[in-house]
This record gives C-alpha cells, structure tokens and sequence, in this order.
C-alpha cells in the first residue's frame, strides 16, 4: 500500500511521546486544540483549558529527539502510522472509550479495515486447547475472518499459527514497540504474521514489555473485532479482562466450554454463565454473526478471481470491507471514473462489492 504521511504526524507521534500523556488526556487536549496547536498553546491558555502544572510542562518540552527516531521508523517499508483523524483508522476501533491516538501497523495495513475474529487464551493450555485453537482459527480464517490476538505463548500463537496455516490472515496487538518481539521466542512468528498479516502497537517504537502495558493491548484486540473467542481461561486469566472490554464494547463474546473438574476450564464456563455464547463448531459463532453471512457463506469464492481480469482484480483489492467511494477509488487506482465505474458494475453483478449509500461500495468477499 502506498504511504501517505499525514502532514501532522510529528505532532500526533510527540503527544504519545509526551511523558504522562495517555489516550484520555489526549482526548481532553483534542477538545481544546489540534495537535499542531497543543504544541504551539501558552502556559495560559493551556491552564485556561483545566490542565495541570505537571502536564504544561511536559508539553512545552516534548522529547522532538525521539519523534525523529520515529519518522525514521516510519520510512522502514511495511511501516505505517494511523492517527484518529486518518481515514483508514479502524472505525470500530474509534468507538471505545479510550481509543489509541496513534496505532504503530506494521506489514499489512489493509487488514485493520477488514472483518475481525479475536482468539484469547491461557497462556499455558492444554494440548487439547492448543488443537481447538488451530482447527477454530482455521475454520474462522478460510470463512474471511481475519483473527486478531496478542501474540502471547499458548493460546494465542495457536491462533495466528492456524489463520497462517489456513492461507488466511491474522493481526498480532503488542504490547511493546514494534521494533521489539515479545516474548523473544515468538522472532519467527512474528516475522510470519508480517508477512500474511500486520503487527499493531498503541506505542512507539524502543518500548519495552512492561506489566501495565498488557490491559491497554487487550482493549485493542477487543476493540478491533466484531467479536471475541475464548478457548481456555483459568478463573483468575488476563483472557477475562479481554472479554469484560469486549462486553464493555458491545462485541460479541464467544467460550468453549469444559470440564467442571479442568481448572483451565473454569474461565471459560464462568463467561457462559455470564452471558457470553457457548460454541462448540465455528459454525456457532457463523450462526450468531448473522450481518457477516455474506462473509463465511463465501468460503470458495473467498480469493477466487480467476473470472476477473488483471485491472478488475487491482480494483477489488482497493475496495476495503467498509464504504468507499468512487472518487476515492479514482484517485487510488489511477484509473478513469469511467473505467472504475465499470469495473464496479462487473463486479457487484459477480457478487464482489455492494453499494451503499452515498454512492459508495464495500467488499462483501
């Protein structure tokens, strides 16, 4: 994907450098300022808006040195930056109380915009749960979904590793910069998921793992998704905390239920008691996510073009899972408004795209 660098992007990367400077706080300087203005307030004006000493001081002497780090970053190929205010920040990730300003992508930037399972789980499972976790996010990966997890042992590279194994995609959401892997035994899966998939981060690149860190990467694997899979969770498991942020979320929450006598079970048997959907197939989950039937009921045709031609295949590859418009798809392609237009009619007669509003078009396989 081509880069387009967001001409404030120095001053989006300096607020999440700023020490002390988290999502909220950011959120009540945007209701004051831009982020260029932020930089450029007085003292007064800054106090006038409620902010304390403490913060107009770290404000007023943001660490520029460490920004360059990141536009250097940044010019890495396969490295992207979304800020709030860009188009292709996730909108469902918008809705949540505390989105991140600013999320670190690197590998496949698309993907965020696309229809997302999350996987959770122990981090010590069964061999069991290891098996249930690839055969669910093979299942769930062929049907369209991309499957979204932190990238931690047990559980959660099963998951990435059975979306990878299908020929599908996944996201991994870390909880350090994303020029680091952790845990360090993870180099090579990472590697693999940039390569069919992305790794996103809330924080920038030289962050190390760090306990608090772990919460706030959680949110952002629930709040990607449209809805949230437990496999195996003891009763006391950080895959719990995910599943309360989904739930907070309004996303859907899906476990797998065990033994009364597993203890790895307990976790997951307390959700469903809870609320949470008890699935036992991937077809459960197919049949509660009832507005993505277009998505797993097309699990031949999923990346089957063959019917296409080369332009018309370039042009469905730019048409993202939410609404886009002509104009936009103009200016992306290159091609004349007559040409996409066209293109746009084969390929919602193929059942490819549908119109929405507004003269708009998303992907629906």
């Amino acid at each position: 994907m081509t880069k387009t660098l967001n001409p404030h992007i120095k001053f989006w990367l300096a607020l999440v450098r700023v020490p002390g400077v988290g999502p909220v706080a950011v959120q009540r300087l945007l209701k004051h300022f831009s982020p260029e203005q932020i930089f450029q307030a007085s003292r007064a004006s800054l106090t006038a808006a409620g902010f304390s000493d403490k913060l107009i001081e770290a404000l007023q002497n943001p660490p520029w040195e460490l920004v360059a780090q990141d536009l250097l970053w940044l010019e890495q190929p396969d490295n992207f930056v979304l800020t709030l205010e860009d188009v292709d920040y996730p909108a469902s990730l918008k809705e949540i109380s505390d989105p991140p300003p600013v999320l670190f992508v690197k590998g496949l930037l698309d993907l965020l915009q696309q229809p997302q399972m999350a996987m959770v789980g122990s981090r010590n499972p069964s061999s069991v749960g290891v098996k249930i976790a690839l055969e669910f996010a093979q299942a769930l990966a062929q049907a369209g979904f991309v499957i979204t997890s932190g990238m931690a042992l047990g559980i959660d590279a099963a998951s990435h590793q059975g979306a990878l194994n299908a020929g599908g995609y996944t996201i991994a959401v870390a909880g350090t910069g994303l020029d680091r892997v952790y845990p360090a035994c993870h180099k090579q899966l990472a590697t693999d998921i940039v390569a069919q998939g992305a790794l996103v981060s809330e924080f920038p690149p030289g962050t190390t793992a760090k306990a608090g860190h772990f919460p706030r990467r959680n949110r952002i694997i629930s709040g990607l998704c449209q809805g949230l899979l437990v496999v195996e969770a003891a009763a006391q498991s950080g895959s719990l905390i995910t599943a309360r942020m989904a739930l907070e979320q309004n996303r859907e929450v899906f476990a797998i239920p065990g033994s009364i006598h597993n203890p790895l079970a307990r976790g997951c048997n307390a959700l469903i008691r809870q609320g949470a959907k008890l699935v036992e197939t991937a077809e459960d989950i197919f049949e509660e996510l009832g507005q993505y039937n277009q998505v797993y009921k097309s699990i031949d045709a999923q990346i089957n073009q063959t019917a296409l031609d080369l332009e018309q295949q370039n042009l469905l590859k730019l048409v993202p899972y939410s609404p886009i418009t002509v104009d936009n798809l103009v200016q992306e392609s290159g091609y004349s408004v007559e040409t996409v237009s066209s293109m746009l009619l084969v390929l919602e007669l193929q059942g490819y795209i549908a119109a929405a509003a507004g003269g708009s078009y998303y992907r629906i396989q």
